[in-house]
């Protein structure tokens, strides 16, 4: 323990790099984001996350949408706990056999209007864990989806840009 306190005496501390262009055009467009929801709903846009069975490397990408570097909320976007009081579906991996009922259940207790996203490639048409006994398919093939975000997983930036594209779609 005193070896480590010594250590870290003499090493210069550790911080990131301050934020380049890319991330100011980040924030540009989730500000774009935010105007978008609020003229299309009237509100922040509320999103609820349903992972239906999946690796979890897109749930990380999603988790970091509410980071320091992200910080969504300042834009007025929100992760909600219920479905009740969602906008946006934001569903990742393959619709497991386990968790098709509970997602079908999640999609009818969201009010309308509702829109669902299908986040990662599991969740296009099951990726990697296709043809497995245990999966159903991907989130179309259990519920009408309205966005499908490629990658494995997508970054963060990338579902900004399809949420922004699905309320500039549903505006017009």
């Amino acid at each position: 323990m005193r070896k480590l306190l010594f250590q870290s005496l003499i090493r210069s501390p550790l911080t990131e790099t301050a934020p380049s262009a890319e991330d100011r055009a980040l924030a540009e467009l989730a500000g774009s984001l935010g105007r978008a929801s609020r003229r299309r709903l009237g509100r922040s846009l509320s999103i609820r996350e349903v992972d239906a069975g999946s690796c979890n490397g897109c749930e990380l990408e999603i988790h970091a949408l509410n980071n320091a570097l992200y910080d969504i909320e300042r834009f007025g976007l929100r992760f909600v706990a219920s479905p009740r009081h969602a906008d946006v579906l934001l569903v990742t991996g393959p619709v497991t056999k386990n968790m098709r009922m509970a997602l079908e259940r999640t999609y009818d207790a969201t009010p309308d209007p509702k829109w669902v996203v299908a986040v990662g490639d599991c969740a296009f048409d099951g990726g990697c864990f296709a043809g497995s006994y245990a999966v159903v398919g991907g989130v179309s093939a259990v519920l009408p989806v309205d966005l499908h975000i490629r990658g494995c997983p997508p970054s963060p930036s990338e579902i900004l840009k399809g949420l922004l594209a699905l309320l500039e779609h549903a505006s017009a």
